[in-house]
C-alpha cells in the first residue's frame, strides 16, 4: 500500500483508467452539497493566485480516494478499481471536460491544451473505445458520462435531470462566467489562474493498493468511526506547542484563556452551510476572517490560523492567545444578547436575532470586526447604521428571494474595505458600499421591488416561518412606537419567536367563504390566502372550529380574532374587516404591510438599484437522491406511510426510487399512490420516524434550511398541517 498527496495533474496525467465497480452506488452529487463548494473552492484559490501572482500558495485540500491496482498484460493501460472516492474523482473529470472546452471557447488555448491530457487518454494507448476516459463510471451511470464527455463542443441534447449532464452544465457555466468577469482584456490571465488552480492546486490523498491487498478491510478500517479533531483541537494543540517551547506557563495560560472553550456554550453543535461543527470552531472561523478580511472556509480554519500567526501576526503567541480570549468574549456576549426571548433586548441583541433567524452566520465576523476591543470603539450612532444597514440588505433580500450564494465573500468585502476606512464612519462605509453594489449576489433591492414582489408572494409558503414570523414582529413594534431609535412609552417589544402564524381567510374557505365569482375565482384566491395580508400573529391558537369559521356570527374568525387582540396588527385588522373580510381587503392589507416593512427597513433616499431581479430557476427540484447525497436520508431505510397503510413500509433505494412490495417508483407521490390508491403528496404522506411524524418533506425543508434558502412549495397542500 502506497500513500501520497497528489494533485490532480499527477492523479490523472499518465495514461490509465479508474474503474468505478458495478456494486458502487450511482453518481449522487448535487450542486448545493458537492459541485457549488467544489467550485467555490477552485475560484477562491484562482483569486489569490490573480492577487499575489508570485507568492507561494497552499493547496487545497479536497481529501482522500482508495485505488487499487488491477492485473493487466503488459503494453496496455493501466487499470484501476476505485474502492473509496468515485464520486470526487468523477466530478473532478466532469469539471476539468467543461473548464478544458471553456477554455477553448474563451480562445486560452494553451491552458487548455494543458488540462486536455488529464481527460483524455491518448489514442496510442487505446484497445476499446472507452479507453479514451480517464475513469469510466458503474453502468447505470456509462450512457451519460459518454454523452457529457465524448461531445466535442456542445452539451448534450439527451440525458435530461441526469446529475452528470447537470455537473457538467454547472462548471461550463460557472467557468464562463468568472473567465469573463473583468472583460476580454483579463481573459488570458484568468485561464491561467484557473487552470494552474484546478491542475496543481488541488490536492488529494491517494491511497494505492496492490492487486493482492485487502481492499475491503482497508475500506472498513479507513471509514471506521472515529473522533476527528476539530479545528478548535488543532489550534488548542498548536498554540500551546507554542506557549511550551517558548516557555510560558502553560498551566495558567490554559486556565485563564482556554479552559471556557471546553464548556458546554462552546462545544455545543451548530448547522454550518450543510455540515455541523462545534461553535468554538465556528467562532475561530469568524474570527480569522474579521482579523483578515479573507474568505476562510472551514476546511482552511487551521491552516489559516498558523499561517496568521506565523506570517502575519509575529506576536508572541500569548499576545495572541488573550486576543482570541477578548473576542470570545465579544462572541458570546453578542450571541446571548441575541437570545433574549421577552422584555428589553438592544439594538445589537435585536440585530442578532433576526439574523440568527435569516440563519445567516456568516454576518458574525463583521460583528467581530464592528465589536473588536483591540480597536477603538465605533461611535453608537455609527454602529447602529451599520446594523440597521446590514439588516435591511439582508430581510429585503429574503423578501425577494435574492441569492444568498456569495454572503461569506461579501462580508470579507466590507471588513477589507473597512481596514481601509475610519472607523469613526464604518455605517457610513458599509451604506455606500450596499448602495452602489449592482450584482445578482450583491444588491440591495429598492422599495419598489420589495412592494411588487409582496404583492404577489406567497409568503406562507415560499418564506420558512421562523423569518415570516420576525417580519410580522418587526411590524407590530413598529406600530407600537419602535421606529428608529425611538422608545415609546410602553417601551415593551412583542415576544420573539413565540407567537403563531394563522390565516385570516382559512385555507379551507370554501364552505363559508364563498368566492363571488363561483368556481372561476378558486384558483386566485387560493394562491392570496398565502400573502402576507392574509396572514397575522395570535398569542394562542384558535381551535380549528373557529379558525375555519365564518368571519362574522357567534364562534366565527371574527370573534375568534377578538378574543386574541392583544396585538396592534389584530386591531388594526378588526378595524378594516369591520364587516367583512374579502379578497380585496387582502390586498389592501397587503400593500399597508409592504409600506410598514419598507419603513421598517429603509435604503438611503432616492435609491434605486437598477437590477432587473430575476428568480434562479433550478435544474431540478430537490429528490431523494439529493437528500442521500447530502446525509439526511440513507439508502435501505424504511419509509413508513401514514394511517392504516402503515404495514405496507417503502425501502428508499441508493438512486433514490422507492420500493413499495416489489414494485419500483420514481418519486414519493408516486408511492403514495401506488399505497393508497388515490394521488396523494408523498413527501407529507411518507414519514422516516412513525412517533415523532416526522415526514420527508420535514427533511427536505430542514435540508433547504441548512442552506437558508426559500424553501419554496411542496407538490400539494400539506393535508393536516396546521399553522404555527
Amino acid at each position: 500500500m502506497e500513500t501520497q498527496v497528489r494533485t490532480p495533474q499527477m492523479v490523472f496525467m499518465q495514461p490509465q483508467r479508474l474503474v468505478v465497480p458495478l456494486f458502487q452506488r450511482p453518481y449522487v452529487w448535487n450542486e448545493k452539497n458537492q459541485w457549488e463548494p467544489l467550485w467555490n473552492d477552485v475560484v477562491r484559490v484562482a483569486d489569490r493566485l490573480l492577487q499575489q501572482p508570485t507568492t507561494k500558495h497552499f493547496p487545497h485540500f479536497l481529501g482522500a480516494v482508495v485505488l487499487q491496482q488491477l492485473q493487466s498484460q503488459t503494453g496496455l493501460m493501466q487499470e484501476r478499481t476505485i474502492i473509496d472516492g468515485q464520486q470526487r474523482l468523477t466530478t473532478l473529470q466532469l469539471l476539468l471536460d467543461a473548464l478544458h472546452a471553456e477554455l477553448l471557447a474563451a480562445g486560452a488555448t494553451t491552458p487548455a491544451m494543458r488540462i486536455e491530457p488529464l481527460v483524455v487518454n491518448a489514442e496510442p494507448f487505446r484497445s476499446q473505445p472507452e479507453d479514451r476516459f480517464k475513469v469510466w463510471p458503474t453502468n447505470r451511470d456509462r450512457p451519460a458520462f459518454n454523452a457529457v464527455m465524448g461531445a466535442p463542443s456542445q452539451e448534450p441534447t439527451g440525458h435530461v435531470g441526469e446529475r452528470m449532464v447537470e455537473a457538467h452544465r454547472y462548471f461550463r457555466q460557472q467557468a464562463k462566467e468568472w473567465l469573463g468577469l473583468n472583460g476580454d482584456e483579463h481573459v488570458a490571465a484568468r485561464a491561467n489562474a484557473i487552470e494552474t488552480a484546478t491542475r496543481d492546486l488541488l490536492q488529494m490523498v491517494v491511497i494505492d493498493l496492490a492487486a493482492d491487498e485487502n481492499a475491503q478491510e482497508i475500506f472498513e478500517t479507513l471509514n471506521a468511526r472515529g473522533a476527528p479533531l476539530t479545528a478548535a483541537d488543532l489550534i488548542k494543540n498548536f498554540v500551546f506547542q507554542r506557549l511550551q517551547e517558548s516557555g510560558a506557563n502553560v498551566e495558567q495560560a490554559y486556565e485563564k484563556y482556554w479552559k471556557g472553550f471546553e464548556t458546554a456554550f462552546w462545544e455545543s453543535e451548530l448547522s454550518f452551510g450543510r455540515l455541523r461543527y462545534p461553535r468554538s470552531s465556528i467562532f475561530l472561523n469568524h474570527w480569522l476572517i474579521a482579523k483578515t478580511g479573507e474568505e476562510v472556509v472551514a476546511r482552511e480554519v487551521f491552516n489559516r490560523f498558523k499561517s496568521f500567526a506565523l506570517f502575519d501576526d509575529g506576536r508572541p503567541m500569548v499576545d495572541l492567545l488573550q486576543e482570541v480570549d477578548r473576542a470570545a468574549n465579544v462572541y458570546r456576549d453578542f450571541i446571548e444578547r441575541s437570545s433574549v426571548s421577552a422584555g428589553t433586548i438592544d439594538r445589537l441583541g435585536l440585530f442578532g436575532y433576526r439574523t440568527g433567524v435569516l440563519e445567516s452566520e456568516v454576518i458574525k465576523p463583521l460583528v467581530l470586526y464592528l465589536l473588536d476591543p483591540e480597536q477603538a470603539p465605533i461611535p453608537d450612532a455609527q454602529l447602529v447604521k451599520a446594523l440597521d444597514v446590514v439588516e435591511s440588505w439582508m430581510v429585503r433580500r429574503m423578501l425577494v428571494r435574492a441569492t444568498t450564494k456569495s454572503y461569506t465573500q461579501a462580508v470579507a468585502e466590507i471588513i477589507t474595505q473597512l481596514r481601509k476606512t475610519d472607523r469613526a464612519v464604518a455605517g457610513d462605509a458599509i451604506e455606500a458600499y450596499f448602495a452602489y453594489q449592482t450584482s445578482a449576489s450583491r444588491y440591495w433591492p429598492d422599495d419598489e421591488e420589495v412592494r411588487a414582489e409582496l404583492k404577489t408572494l406567497q409568503a406562507y409558503r415560499r418564506l420558512g416561518r421562523g423569518r415570516l414570523r420576525m417580519v410580522l414582529e418587526a411590524v407590530e413594534d413598529h406600530l407600537r412606537g419602535w421606529q428608529g431609535s425611538k422608545v415609546p412609552l410602553g417601551e415593551e417589544r412583542v415576544v420573539r419567536g413565540k407567537l403563531h402564524i394563522e390565516h385570516v381567510m382559512p385555507r379551507k374557505w370554501e364552505l363559508h367563504w364563498p368566492h363571488p365569482d363561483g368556481p372561476s375565482g378558486a384558483g386566485e384566491r387560493d394562491r392570496l390566502i398565502h400573502t402576507i395580508g392574509n396572514l397575522t400573529l395570535l398569542t394562542g391558537r384558535l381551535n380549528a372550529k373557529v379558525s375555519n369559521g365564518p368571519w362574522m356570527g357567534e364562534g366565527g374568525k371574527r370573534q375568534g380574532l377578538e378574543a386574541h387582540d392583544v396585538l396592534m396588527l389584530n386591531r388594526r385588522l378588526l378595524e378594516v374587516g369591520k364587516e367583512a373580510w374579502s379578497d380585496a381587503a387582502i390586498r389592501a392589507r397587503t400593500d399597508w404591510l409592504a409600506s410598514l416593512i419598507v419603513q421598517i427597513w429603509p435604503v438611503p433616499a432616492g435609491h434605486h438599484s437598477g437590477f432587473a431581479h430575476e428568480k434562479s430557476v433550478s435544474g431540478h427540484r430537490v429528490d431523494l437522491l439529493d437528500l442521500i447525497s447530502a446525509g439526511w436520508l440513507q439508502p435501505g431505510m424504511p419509509i413508513v406511510p401514514r394511517g392504516k397503510f402503515a404495514h405496507m413500509q417503502a425501502t428508499l433505494l441508493p438512486d433514490g426510487r422507492l420500493d413499495v412490495a416489489g414494485g419500483i417508483y420514481a418519486t414519493p407521490s408516486e408511492a403514495a399512490k401506488a399505497v393508497n390508491g388515490v394521488p396523494t403528496n408523498g413527501w407529507w404522506y411518507f414519514l422516516v420516524d412513525g412517533p415523532t411524524k416526522r415526514s420527508l418533506r420535514d427533511v427536505r425543508r430542514e435540508y433547504l434550511e441548512s442552506f437558508a434558502e426559500d424553501v419554496g412549495e411542496d407538490e400539494g397542500d400539506d393535508d393536516g398541517e396546521d399553522d404555527e
